[in-house]
């Protein structure tokens, strides 16, 4: 009889634990989860803050892809001043199988290259389960134009996947009621006219309609001249920038060339003497991580509506 008492016992714990599996969306892949992983590794700057944000740093054994490329603020080195960087530019799989690693948060350009070393099928041997950035998706897949609800689904699904959920539907409400908040309060006119100067002085790299600048110029009272370049992020030609002539130009901060030095580039050279934004002086500068999908999205949005329409 006892045996039967435990078989029963057994085949009620299988049965709890089946109903604990949780499935997200990621891309075009649904992944399951039988619990919360336990050695994460994260890649970006933007990523890592989404991670941190939610107080997963317990669940973590590293992050990788920041210093390569100089994207630490003195807020993100405090944040992440207790965890290692196992690599400083995209990590190869050697790396993430010698952590360790139980899952990956990356996405695609954004630690991971289509056809690289580095993807959730290469990793899937290794017990290594991979959530993708949803913004990324656009380079495996259709998908819709850049939205900041790409960002909120990815709180949302990293706050399922580590069983945070409610942590993360707090977040993401606080966000929406703030930027709800701030945009009913705006006072905009017609759009004006952005362009977004990432980095390149024989060509420019820039955010087209599938990157989260779109989205964040779109919330702040603007229009990207470049949302007609159906990529995410991509290299355009400067006589295409002076064709659209831009009101205003952000300028992306990161790496060894400064926003400073961005500006008197653009401000210094014939060429684009006859643009709006530069006869006019109006740059803005966004840090990387507040351009590209994570918490400061929204900070970076208010910074975006008072460069255009208090300044």
């Amino acid at each position: 009889m006892r045996l039967i008492v435990l078989s029963a016992l057994s085949l009620g714990l299988s049965a709890g634990l089946a109903s604990a599996e949780t499935s997200v969306q990621s891309c075009n892949r649904t992944v399951v989860f039988d619990a919360p992983p336990e050695r994460a590794i994260s890649n970006d700057v933007n990523l890592t803050e989404m991670m941190l944000v939610l107080g997963l740093t317990d669940h973590m054994v590293g992050y990788t892809g920041i210093n390569g490329w100089n994207k630490l603020d003195a807020e993100m080195r405090e944040g992440v001043a207790a965890l290692p960087e196992l690599s400083e530019r995209y990590p190869s799989k050697e790396v993430l199988v010698g952590a360790d690693a139980d899952f990956f948060f990356a996405g695609w350009n954004y630690g991971m290259k289509v056809g690289g070393e580095v993807t959730p099928d290469t990793l899937e041997p290794f017990g290594i389960q991979v959530y993708e950035l949803t913004e990324s998706c656009i380079h495996i897949m259709d998908k819709d134009r850049a939205s900041i609800e790409d960002m909120y689904a990815d709180l949302m699904n990293l706050g399922l996947i580590f069983d945070v959920e409610d942590r993360a539907t707090a977040l993401v409400d606080s966000y929406r009621a703030d930027l709800a908040t701030f945009t009913d309060d705006l006072e905009t006119g017609e759009p004006l006219r952005v362009f977004v100067y990432d980095s390149g002085e024989d060509a420019p790299f820039t955010a087209g309609l599938f990157a989260m600048p779109t989205a964040l110029i779109e919330s702040a009272g603007g229009t990207n001249v470049m949302e007609g370049f159906e990529k995410s992020w991509g290299t355009v030609t400067w006589e295409e920038v002076v064709e659209q002539n831009p009101e205003v130009i952000v300028i992306v901060n990161y790496g060894e060339v400064t926003a400073e030095q961005k500006r008197d580039f653009m401000m210094s050279n014939p060429a684009f003497a006859e643009i709006d934004a530069v006869r006019n002086d109006r740059f803005v500068t966004l840090e990387y991580v507040e351009a590209t999908p994570g918490p400061r999205n929204i900070q970076a949005i208010k910074t975006l509506a008072e460069a255009f329409w208090k300044n």
